[in-house]
């Protein structure tokens, strides 16, 4: 495997002089860029003059991550050509959130093949359940299958995302990309950082991913009474407090929730993935100090399930949530320095801040995360 990655800026242009003579159909272009170029496609469009033959995979984001750097209005790049693993990448429109677990499932049994080892998943970050797609997915798959990926952005303003498959953005779409065959190695990391605080309350109503009711109360009402002057910015206030879920008391596993939307009308709040009715739930808040840590030990975790094989070169995707970016503000650069910083100094990383993160867990099947740093690290044994 060799890689490569650059980036363009609207004021600069592209990062290196001309583009390398790798165009083939083992040649993939990951592809993470600015919400605005859905409307202004021109320089994602260069790239597929100079890349006729290969596949392309992309969405927007809430901002670009590129090596160590975290930018705005801009495209960053990995270029990838493998030797020995065949590729196949298939897309689905999604019309609805009620679709989500559908086009999961017909994105999975297109790929499914006995030497099919990992799903790389970007997802419309705006109209998709994000837990209903992964589910989808698993339930079609294998377990050994590894699933990560994540839902594409729009900084803070939650009006329009673009997903690339057939090699311009599109909304309303979600695209997976099959890896194949034993060369491939694929490990990932994914950790959160955030502090629990007040009470715990139960869910009382909902559905899917539409919180109606806590304990009784209007969801609405009880979250604008926690954020006080800060729910004037609502939704994207409410991304500094996500929502801690889980099953019963005994169940040690949170699975964090970022609100999407909120329906006045409804009182209710629309989260990036389901909220089930019965669970348990409780708000968060970061700790700055705690947010950096834990990307550190994402890269860490994804470093200890690298292949101790003699491998080729490696690329690393950083997801991080637009939520951890609002916290850290300036601070953004950190999380994506220590996680650079923590990897062998031959990985190269792009990424993007997401509306939602896609990765297993530790131990157990892949989930939707929201307010983490997921990184998934791509080689290929020599």
């Amino acid at each position: 495997m060799r890689r490569m990655t650059f980036f363009y800026q609207q004021e600069h242009g592209w990062s290196l002089d001309s583009f390398p003579d790798w165009d083939s159909p083992e040649t993939l272009l990951m592809v993470f860029g600015a919400s605005e170029f859905l409307q202004d496609p021109a320089p994602i469009q260069t790239l597929r003059d100079a890349f006729p033959n290969s596949l392309f995979i992309g969405c927007s984001t809430a901002g670009e991550i590129f090596s160590d750097r975290v930018l705005d209005h801009s495209l960053s790049v990995a270029l990838i050509r493998f030797a020995n693993t065949p590729l196949k990448r298939v897309s689905e429109a999604v019309n609805s959130m009620q679709e989500s677990y559908d086009v999961g499932q017909r994105l999975a049994r297109q790929l499914a093949a006995d030497d099919l080892r990992s799903l790389f998943v970007l997802s419309d970050g705006l109209h998709v359940n994000g837990s209903e797609l992964v589910n989808g997915l698993c339930d079609a798959l294998p377990d050994e299958v590894v699933i990560t990926g994540g839902l594409a952005g729009d900084g803070e303003r939650f009006q329009q995302s673009w997903v690339l498959s057939a090699g311009m953005p599109e909304e309303s779409k979600v695209v997976a990309l099959g890896f194949y065959g034993d060369a491939v190695r694929v490990s990932f990391g994914s950790k959160g950082g955030w502090d629990i605080f007040g009470p715990e309350r139960r869910v009382t109503r909902s559905k899917g991913n539409v919180l109606y009711e806590l304990d009784g109360k209007p969801a609405l009402e009880l979250y604008k009474e926690y954020l006080g002057e800060l729910s004037e910015g609502l939704p994207s206030t409410g991304l500094l407090f996500p929502l801690a879920l889980r099953q019963n008391q005994e169940d040690e596993r949170h699975r964090v929730r970022t609100i999407l939307a909120v329906d006045e009308e409804q009182q209710s709040l629309t989260f990036a993935g389901d909220v089930s009715e019965g669970w348990l739930a409780q708000l968060m808040r970061a700790n700055f100090e705690r947010l950096i840590d834990g990307a550190e030990s994402a890269a860490k975790e994804a470093q200890q399930r690298s292949s101790s094989a003699k491998m080729g070169q490696k690329l690393c995707i950083a997801i991080s949530c637009v939520g951890r970016r609002l916290v850290l503000r300036e601070r953004s650069e950190e999380e994506v320095e220590v996680t650079l910083s923590a990897l062998p100094g031959d990985v190269q990383q792009i990424g993007f801040y997401s509306y939602g993160e896609i990765s297993p867990f530790v131990s157990g099947s892949c989930d939707l995360h929201n307010q983490t740093m997921t990184l998934t690290i791509f080689s290929e044994v020599e």
